[in-house]
């Protein structure tokens, strides 16, 4: 393949992501009412809840912040219920309601939740690979101070607190940063 042709291809793969994932998230606003993010929480929390809030974001790969905002979203909707513990206030129990239930039981798939499971499941040397070539991509777009945002969503992945040397070491299921 020569040059042209590997732009196009990289180019019409960009087109194929953002297509893909916008009719995920069309379908899960048009049968659920929901974001994909508040989805996103909802199949999470089917697959292990109760559990903490940071958990959670954990899982989501999203800072803690951010979830208490998805979370709060689902609490009005009377998907969710959260429960402060009794021995250290700061900690919050979340668990589905039978609503919450209900509603994953029937909810088509979330793009972000598709994606973080497949990366999850990606080796070691591929991942690099990949967040090598994405850095690229943000960079070509100039977009490296850019906070990220939630996909298809206003709501901000808020950056992580940086330790004191200045570094931000993230570990495996650890939320992303932005730089």
């Amino acid at each position: 393949m020569d040059r042209l042709e590997l732009i196009a291809e990289a180019i019409n793969d960009l087109r194929r992501v953002f297509q893909v994932i916008q009719e995920y998230s069309k379908e899960v606003e048009h049968t659920t009412g929901l974001t994909s993010s508040q989805l996103w929480a909802i199949k999470v929390l089917a697959d292990g809840a109760p559990i903490i809030v940071s958990e959670l974001a954990r899982r989501m790969y999203l800072h803690p912040a951010t979830v208490v905002g998805i979370l709060d979203r689902l609490e009005a909707h009377g998907l969710i219920k959260r429960t402060r513990s009794k021995d250290d206030r700061r900690v919050v129990w979340v668990a589905l309601t039978l609503k919450g239930n209900k509603l994953v039981a029937t909810a088509p798939e979330v793009a972000q939740g598709l994606l973080a499971i497949g990366l999850e499941k990606t080796s070691l040397a591929e991942l690099k690979e990949i967040n090598k070539g994405l850095k690229r991509l943000v960079s070509i777009l100039g977009a490296e101070g850019t906070l990220p945002r939630l996909i298809l969503s206003q709501e901000v992945s808020l950056p992580l607190k940086r330790k004191k040397t200045g570094q931000t070491k993230l570990k495996p299921g650890q939320p992303g940063r932005a730089r």
